[in-house]
């Protein structure tokens, strides 16, 4: 059968056809052989029970009479049976009285008999006489061959499938011519008039529609190809026209072609011109960026060298005999310099901000500590204002987080001094809390607040919230925007909410992490003891300090208790030198100690059981007049460890300290500072002197300025680092912290820390005893 022929549709047509009918004849044939096999089984058993029935009556005359002769023709004549292979008749006791048998039938179906019906099978039948039914005489056992039955059986099988396979085929073939004449050849002749129709000239052509098959389905079919011909005949008119109006327009639009290239040329020569023109302008914009940046560090020097060395002196001049007249003169001086030193920090710390160049740290830092260490800055500020300055720190705080303690504690300072300025009455009330991976801190004033205009440029640089405000209360506008600056920098949020005559709210969210060994390691550590004493609370319930001390003491676990109900506790009561009768009742007191919490800084040291605790609240502050006023930490022992440390540090030996500084006032008060520390200073006025210094005296340490003519202290530092003699020489940076990276030249040049400008003498302490050699033969064999 060629691969053509299979392609037809006649074929495939009876080719499923059949395999339809042949399945569905092959079903029927196993249904009806099913059946036959069931019917073969019950005709076997039917003819082998009357066989047995037959033989019954004369078996059991047999058996009752014990006729042996009788009983063997009896028994010959079933083995007569071709299914029957062995009978024989026994008696009660199942001996033999006759038996007769023959060999079962050999064939190679007999395998397919035996699976379907069994080998054989064998009958037995109780022998009776009607006379005597209670008398049993014995049994009739006959077994058969089910080869015989079964053999019948496939034999009638076979002719089912095989007449069904000869049905399906003879279908087949006839189905074939017939699909072949009413289908294939009508479908072959439209085929045949389609294939003559030329691509060029298919209008020209219409099939024929075959004899008896106009109304039909191929009928139907020729005559819908007539219609798509017809209608393809149209198309290719319109296409002709179509063809011909391109043609026309081919000529005007390549014209429109090249006239709209040349203007796209034109126009990217301009594009050209413009990024030209634009790199160059970034190229300028570079440079004077660049020139802005040196003239800043330049002019931030220049400025703050001079005005350094102006605070500085005036810091000797106050730490000498002065009578009351001339320190207040001196302190108006100090005070108005800080100022302006405050003022030059905001404007270049905005210049940094707005060039990106304001570095950010990322230490591990506490803030708890930062918010006690600002309030406490700001709170004689307060005081004078006789308002009161709250801290109220969540008691689960956590002890450190890492960040900038430096901007942030910038931010906060800014807000404080704010938040003061504008309060004459009422209180500050700072507070901190952490949840959801960010540190909230709040800052809500009593003040004169803001009107909604306020509100809109109180961020903006050089601008209040009002004109009478900047009349008033004095200001330059730059710490807030500065704080929104700061606090962007850092990834968080500023938010202001106020009101005119009802206070300001200001909120500040920072995404600080969690320093990873922050925990139960760093929280103070509080006695068992506390928890049994208990406190004894007379501060009103309205006071604002109240809430705040009573959070910390119940996160300590330590039980508060109303003064009059609890006479055995620890009494902690808010107090003034004016308040006489809080005293008296203090000094009348017969528990175990008492702590005044002093709000106005007016209590002068009371009794050796009374412990002053200055508010705003500090959490180590409390802790420690807890235990004194519970005579668990003695006062005596706090003093001796403060002599033993005072003694230690005043055991230790001077040093000889090199001093690198170019501005003479600045050698004067650093010189002054470090004499009053006990140490031997030598001045140097640039990096080469300094370098001739070394290589004529011995010095422990040196102090070295950043920018200095003829060497600076970079340079002075690698020259020093050079020399393998000077190696371990401790060498401390001291510059104005002005321009980013400052602290990371410093230390990339060999200097081995960092402190800022003015000279303080507590600075200048701390780092002289961090770098203080251990050993001072070691120093000298440097």
């Amino acid at each position: 059968m060629s691969k053509g022929f299979k392609q037809r549709l006649s074929y495939r047509l009876t080719r499923d056809t059949v395999l339809v009918a042949m399945a569905l004849g092959l079903v029927l044939n196993v249904i009806q052989i099913t059946l036959d096999y069931f019917s073969a089984k019950e005709s076997m058993e039917k003819e082998i029970h009357a066989l047995i029935d037959i033989s019954n009556s004369p078996a059991s005359q047999i058996a009752y009479n014990i006729d042996v002769r009788l009983a063997e023709e009896l028994l010959d004549g079933l083995l007569r049976h071709p299914a029957t292979i062995d009978a024989r008749i026994t008696d009660n006791d199942n001996e033999t009285m006759a038996a007769a048998s023959k060999s079962s039938p050999v064939s190679s179906y007999r395998w397919v008999s035996d699976l379907l019906f069994g080998p054989d099978r064998v009958f037995r039948q109780e022998l009776q006489v009607p006379q005597l039914e209670d008398l049993p005489l014995g049994h009739l056992i006959v077994t058969i061959d089910t080869y015989h039955y079964g053999a019948q059986f496939l034999q009638r099988a076979g002719y089912t499938l095989i007449s069904g396979l000869l049905k399906s085929l003879i279908l087949s073939a006839a189905l074939l011519a017939i699909f072949y004449l009413v289908l294939t050849r009508p479908m072959l002749n439209v085929i045949s008039a389609l294939s003559q129709v030329q691509a060029s000239t298919p209008e020209k052509v219409r099939l024929p529609i075959p004899a008896n098959h106009r109304e039909d389905e191929i009928g139907t079919m020729v005559g819908i190809i007539n219609q798509h011909l017809e209608t393809i005949d149209s198309s290719l008119a319109q296409l002709r026209h179509a063809e011909s109006a391109m043609k026309n327009y081919s000529t005007q639009l390549e014209q429109e072609v090249a006239d709209r290239t040349r203007e796209i040329s034109e126009k990217n020569e301009a594009l050209q011109r413009g990024n030209r023109a634009l790199v160059k302008a970034k190229e300028d914009a570079v440079r004077r960026a660049r020139a802005r940046a040196n003239f800043l560090a330049s002019m931030s020097h220049e400025i703050r060298t001079p005005l350094n060395g102006v605070l500085g002196m005036l810091g000797l001049a106050l730490e000498g005999e002065l009578d009351p007249a001339q320190r207040n003169r001196m302190e108006i001086a100090l005070n108005a310099g800080e100022s302006l030193l405050g003022l030059l920090n905001d404007i270049l710390d905005i210049s940094k901000v707005e060039a990106g160049k304001l570095s950010l740290e990322n230490i591990p830092f506490s803030v708890r500590h930062l918010i006690e260490e600002c309030a406490t800055l700001h709170a004689q500020q307060a005081r004078r204002k006789q308002i009161l300055l709250v801290t109220e720190v969540d008691p689960d705080l956590p002890e450190n987080f890492l960040g900038d303690p430096t901007r942030v504690r910038q931010v906060l300072n800014n807000l404080l001094s704010n938040a003061i300025k504008f309060t004459d009455e009422g209180s500050v009330r700072i507070r901190a809390a952490y949840s959801g991976g960010s540190l909230r801190i709040d800052v809500v004033d009593t003040g004169i607040g803001m009107s909604k205009e306020g509100l809109h440029r109180i961020f903006s640089p050089f601008s209040q919230a009002d004109v009478d405000t900047t009349r008033l209360y004095g200001g330059t506008g730059l710490g807030l925007t500065l704080c929104r600056q700061l606090v962007e920098r850092m990834h968080g949020q500023i938010l202001v909410d106020s009101r005119e005559g009802s206070g300001t709210h200001f909120t500040v969210t920072l995404p600080l992490p969690i320093h990873e060994t922050s925990g139960a390691q760093d929280l103070p550590r509080v006695d068992p003891r506390l928890k049994d004493i208990g406190i004894a609370m007379a501060i009103p319930a309205d006071n604002p300090y109240r809430s705040a001390i009573e959070a910390q003491l119940r996160k300590w676990g330590i039980p508060i208790r109303g003064a009059s109900r609890d006479p055995d506790g620890i009494l902690l009561a808010l107090a003034s030198a004016e308040d006489k009768e809080t005293l008296e009742f203090a000094n009348d007191w017969q528990g175990p100690g008492v702590i005044l919490a002093d709000a106005t800084g007016t209590l002068p040291p009371g009794r050796a059981n009374h412990q002053l605790l200055s508010l705003p609240l500090r959490r180590d502050e409390l802790l420690r007049c807890l235990g004194l006023a519970a005579g668990l930490v003695h006062s005596d022992d706090q003093h001796a460890h403060r002599a033993e440390t005072i003694d230690q540090n005043a055991a230790e030996p001077s040093l000889s300290i090199l001093l690198v500084e170019d501005n003479q006032v600045n050698q004067l008060v650093a010189t002054s500072l470090l004499k009053k520390l006990g140490h031997r200073a030598d001045p140097a006025e640039n990096g080469l002197k300094a370098l001739q210094a070394l290589e004529n005296n011995h010095y422990d340490l040196v102090l070295m300025d950043c920018q200095m003519p003829v060497m600076d202290g970079y340079e002075a530092t690698q020259r020093i680092r050079q020399n393998p003699q000077w190696q371990q020489l401790p060498i401390i940076a001291v510059t104005a912290n002005v321009m980013q990276g400052d602290r990371e030249d410093c230390l990339a040049s060999g200097m081995n820390d960092y402190i800022t400008k003015p000279y303080k003498r507590e600075e200048l302490r701390a780092v002289i005893e961090r770098w203080r050699p251990s050993d001072s033969a070691e120093v000298s064999g440097r």
